[in-house]
């Protein structure tokens, strides 16, 4: 009986649904339902290209070390927004800070090198309607897939630059960095999909 209270009174919501905060519990959903629309695109990606006789190879057009490097500063971000996440729940306001502002160092850094790819791809012919390469889709998939990924890296910095704000205040909570650093989470394993789907394969 007491297991049927339980489950019955997450299903009826109120402060804390699933065991969880409704700000988690949003997050979640947000999380779920933005990696099916990235899915989709690079699924739509992958049949463009797999029906294509003439995809361009992306080693030929984009510098592959560089978009290395450029994985390699978002992952490591997302080991520090782990670390501000723990410094939370520590209530360690210095180290929240500290950890988040490098998160919100290394998404600037990201999309700095992404705005370098962007103006090289442009500067080489790269439009959303052809390119010197080959298919002309190859162009469209570019801007879609980098820049849907890319305003979301922008709208995580938005994010990290206010929890680092209120954490030097001290006026965070546990519960938001959590949150922040779900969404820039995500955002990271998403850059991997795109990293290998896109730029490897």
């Amino acid at each position: 009986m007491t297991t049927m209270a339980t489950t019955e009174s997450r299903w009826t919501g109120g402060l804390s649904p699933f065991g969880m905060s409704w700000q988690k519990l949003m997050m979640w959903w947000f999380i779920v339902t933005d990696a099916l629309l990235f899915a989709g695109f690079l699924g739509g990606y992958g049949f463009s290209r797999l029906g294509s006789a003439n995809w361009p190879a992306p080693s030929k057009v984009f510098s592959m070390p560089f978009l290395t490097v450029m994985t390699f500063v978002l992952i490591s971000s997302s080991a520090t927004m782990a670390c501000a996440v723990a410094a939370a729940k520590a209530r360690d306001r210095a180290a929240v800070a500290r950890f988040t502002a490098l998160t919100l160092l290394g998404g600037v850094i990201f999309l700095s090198m992404q705005a370098w790819e962007w103006a090289h791809f442009i500067g080489d012919g790269g439009r959303p309607a052809g390119n010197p390469w080959g298919d002309a889709r190859f162009g469209s998939y570019f801007f879609l897939v980098t820049g849907f990924h890319g305003t979301h890296v922008l709208l995580g910095v938005v994010i990290l630059l206010i929890v680092a704000l209120r954490a030097r205040k001290d006026r965070y909570t546990d519960n938001g960095v959590e949150v922040a650093g779900l969404y820039w989470h995500f955002v990271d394993l998403v850059w991997v999909f795109i990293f290998g789907c896109f730029y490897l394969i």
